[in-house]
């Protein structure tokens, strides 16, 4: 589902990752959604489709640091925060501050990293801080984490925990491009990465501005109440054994305005919350075992949920 995006300055953004990520504009789109709702996005996917280049896109086109974390089983948490050493000179601990103190984080195979580790981001990407050695520090705005994770790979990897996934507000899949796609993706990888030519065509300060647009993005009572009524229905489905929290709760709401913003509109509508919850609400769930034996996903539950539940009808009216 690709929507005809009308906010000005996003537009502009798309336009230019369109120039890397061909094909991709869905995915764009929803990483879009996650950074202005001040949230991080988890992708998994087989190697070689994009996910790197997604995110290194995206920073380009904002002009923010981009910081890659390559997780690997003897990573540290303070290979991630950075940590305090003792200077013979200045006769003091200084703290060399590690790859998380930036604005677009690739944290590139989480799941080949241990808990410890992994939980390591649990602060920066709840509250936007990092506390090293005492020390709380406040990490730069606007904060924006991108996790890439195999799914086919299981050998020597750790399972994320819910506290963990709980954190991301999103999770997707890159998928296989069209074969016409993959030709262009060819033509323009032939002579040189169109990543390197990619120029910032927003500030950071119009991301921020932006992320402030969403949160006045109007979401009437019945819209809160439809979104109540879908998690509730997760927590109650017999094939679901631990359903979606209110954080989750919380987090498609946040997603329905930046996508309502994105298209125009500066109130929330049940095509939003549509669109969103299988990306919102999948990965929050734990399904029954007699549910995973038998194939059903996640995401086709949600599906099967929004279809059940009845959808708000009564015009938007502000409070």
């Amino acid at each position: 589902m690709i929507k005809k995006v009308k906010h000005p300055i996003i537009e502009k953004i798309l336009r230019n990752i369109d120039q890397v990520m061909i094909g991709k504009r869905n995915v764009a789109e929803l990483s879009l959604i996650a950074l202005l709702s001040e949230g991080h996005v988890l992708l998994e996917d087989v190697p070689g489709v994009g996910k790197t280049m997604m995110v290194k896109a995206l920073a380009a086109s904002i002009g923010a640091s981009f910081k890659r974390i390559q997780f690997t089983p003897d990573l540290l948490p303070s290979d991630v925060t950075g940590t305090s050493i003792y200077s013979q000179k200045e006769q003091e601990f200084i703290f060399l501050p590690g790859p998380i103190m930036g604005n677009i984080i690739l944290a590139d195979e989480i799941n080949r990293t241990s808990p410890k580790t992994q939980s390591s981001l649990l602060e920066g990407m709840e509250e936007a801080s990092v506390t090293v050695d005492g020390v709380t520090r406040k990490l730069e705005q606007p904060f924006f984490v991108m996790a890439t994770q195999n799914p086919i790979e299981y050998e020597g990897t750790y399972p994320l925990p819910e506290a963990q996934l709980d954190r991301f507000l999103l999770k997707m899949n890159m998928g296989y491009p069209e074969p016409s796609e993959e030709i262009d993706v060819l033509s323009s990888a032939q002579f040189n990465q169109p990543i390197d030519q990619l120029q910032p065509v927003a500030t950071l300060e119009e991301v921020r501005a932006i992320q402030d647009e969403v949160k006045q993005v109007h979401v009437d009572y019945i819209m809160k109440r439809y979104i109540v009524d879908l998690a509730n229905r997760t927590r109650i489905h017999s094939s679901i054994y631990l359903g979606v929290s209110p954080r989750g709760s919380i987090a498609l709401m946040k997603a329905s305005q930046a996508n309502a913003l994105m298209n125009g509109r500066d109130y929330v509508i049940p095509d939003d919350i549509h669109y969103l919850a299988p990306y919102v609400f999948g990965h929050r769930m734990i399904l029954k075992p007699e549910a995973k034996y038998s194939g059903t996903s996640a995401e086709e539950l949600v599906t099967a949920i929004l279809a059940q539940v009845p959808v708000p009808v009564r015009r938007q009216v502000k409070e």
